[in-house]
């Protein structure tokens, strides 16, 4: 299969961030309040969000659902540590959203993976013809 066997379906931002002060990244309120602002930042729509506190000065995992994918983090205030997962098909551009994450958690360095997602498409002398 080659590229032009895929069609683009959305962009999946893996991001590794470090050096974040350990209290920001314990507040499920504020860390809810911070992704659901990066979702409507990147244009996209949510549909449910659901966030988890381990407890005082402990992590927090969750995620925001969207109608174009989701944008979930896992964090580790120990360690200075975030975790996140962006993921959006559409119009929705995920490169905001993370920008909005990194300008509010102010990372001293991070990581990024850029996944494009597609799915393949049958070459045309196989579709069926309508």
């Amino acid at each position: 299969m080659t590229p032009a066997d895929l069609r683009h379906s959305g962009m999946h931002l893996i991001a590794d961030l470090h050096g974040i002060a350990g209290e920001k990244l314990c507040d499920a309120d504020a860390i809810a309040a911070l992704l659901r602002a990066a979702a409507q930042a990147a244009g996209a729509t949510i549909v449910y969000s659901h966030f988890h506190g381990f407890g005082p000065g402990q992590g927090i995992t969750g995620v925001v659902l969207l109608a174009e994918s989701h944008i979930s983090i896992h964090t580790w205030p120990e360690l200075g540590f975030a975790a996140l997962d962006i993921f959006m098909c559409g119009h929705a551009q995920p490169h905001r959203a993370l920008a909005v994450i990194e300008a509010a958690l102010a990372p001293d360095s991070r990581t990024i993976q850029e996944l494009p997602r597609g799915y393949a498409v049958a070459p045309l002398s196989t579709r069926e013809k309508s």
